[in-house]
């Protein structure tokens, strides 16, 4: 069973690529083919196929073959973690710029 940290590290990766990212973004709109997906990209299909075995391996994107045609979809697990991971992380953060812009203000009487 994959950890949180698993997920983690293969939906960042998945989306570290812009193409990918667009794919991701065309699938959230609903299903689609391969060659729906392909079309705006500039690349092979093969290059496109590639991407979506990523997509794939991160849990990311399913896809189901029916007849000649592969249809692509969004799983949402893994962005459910990724959002998790980045609402812990928001408060830390946020909690850091708040102390910042409290000595910021002691130290220069005002914030910049």
């Amino acid at each position: 069973m994959p950890t949180d940290t698993d997920v983690l590290d293969r939906t960042f990766h998945a989306l570290s690529d812009s193409s990918r990212r667009a794919i991701v973004v065309r699938l959230s709109e609903g299903p689609a083919s391969v060659s729906e997906l392909a079309a705006p990209l500039e690349m092979s299909l093969s290059a496109v196929v590639q991407h979506i075995e990523v997509l794939q391996k991160s849990g990311i994107v399913r896809s189901e073959k029916v007849g000649r045609v592969r249809t692509c979809q969004l799983e949402p697990a893994p962005m459910r973690v990724v959002e998790q991971w980045i609402a812990q992380h928001r408060q830390a953060w946020e909690g850091r710029f708040d102390r910042l812009g409290e000595i910021l203000k002691s130290t220069y009487g005002r914030t910049p």
